[in-house]
């Protein structure tokens, strides 16, 4: 016998920017939306049958729609929003929201800020996802692209050696990653920026003040203080590439290198990933 296994389908990348106008400024809302259904679309694959098929374009259609009104703050909240209302096609039984927010700032002048004019800055990506059913609503947030590096206070020693291995053990070395971390709420009503700068704030902190004897270690550091700190967060997972700074020898020039000189490398790099959560129980 063959059958239809889990399934959903939606739209992806859709690019949404909204200038709000304020008395003497304006203000960027930048976003990449993704909307992914789940319910009762099976005939749509086994029979051809499209009756029960919310069309793509129809999701792209209200994410426009709905912005003027709904995306008025955190996206958490519009995320909200947009999965309520496809619920309410009754063949939908899950949807899920999820969200990029590109960050925007007013050009400096001689002035100061600029009312109207804008540099995309790359420091890091906030993200979100809002999962709804008929009965449950899970809210996530997180930020990806968070390029970070420490100078000092980073080490990896111990590890076990074998014939393939020729990493030298260093008790201070650079530290530098690109942190994409997704948190899990409890609840699914608070103020989503508040709980977002202060996790944001705690992970930072943490960073920069630890001593790392690996970045396993900083994951579960950095994990555990914003469990600690945040009631409201249940769970965070976190994914570490260790992007790999080496000394350049400049013995053949005839200088030398007084940990002040070295190749940055993206590729091969290590990944290290985990999740610190609240126990059961």
């Amino acid at each position: 016998m063959i059958e239809l296994g889990a399934n959903r389908y939606g739209k992806s990348a859709i690019r949404l920017v909204k200038i709000v106008r304020e008395p003497g400024r304006d203000r960027i809302r930048d976003l990449t939306v993704a909307v992914a259904l789940e319910g009762e679309f099976d005939a749509a694959h086994t029979a051809g049958d499209n009756s029960l098929v919310v069309a793509t374009d129809t999701m792209k259609n209200t994410v426009y729609a709905l912005a003027p009104e709904h995306l008025t703050g955190p996206i958490e909240a519009f995320g909200r929003v947009l999965a309520e209302h496809f619920l309410e096609f009754p063949q939908v039984e899950g949807a899920t929201i999820s969200l990029l927010e590109h960050r925007w700032s007013p050009l400096p002048t001689d002035g100061g800020p600029a009312p109207y004019a804008f540099l995309r800055t790359g420091d890091f990506t906030r993200t979100a996802v809002v999962a709804a059913t008929g009965e449950s609503l899970r809210v996530e947030s997180g930020v990806e692209d968070l390029t970070v590096m420490k100078t000092t206070k980073s080490a990896f020693a111990g590890f076990p050696r074998d014939r393939y291995t020729t990493l030298r053990e260093v008790d201070d070395r650079i530290m530098a990653t690109k942190v994409s971390a997704t948190w899990r709420y409890g609840a699914a009503d608070l103020d989503w920026d508040e709980v977002f700068e202060g996790v944001l704030r705690t992970l930072l902190d943490v960073l920069a003040e630890h001593f790392s004897p690996s970045v396993q270690n900083s994951i579960w550091v950095m994990g555990r203080a914003i469990l600690e700190r945040h009631a409201a967060v249940e769970e965070i997972r976190m994914v570490l590439p260790n992007l790999h700074h080496w000394s350049v020898d400049l013995s053949p020039f005839g200088g030398e290198n007084r940990d002040e000189i070295f190749v940055a490398t993206t590729e091969p790099h290590g990944l290290i990933e985990a999740t610190v959560r609240r126990a059961a129980g």
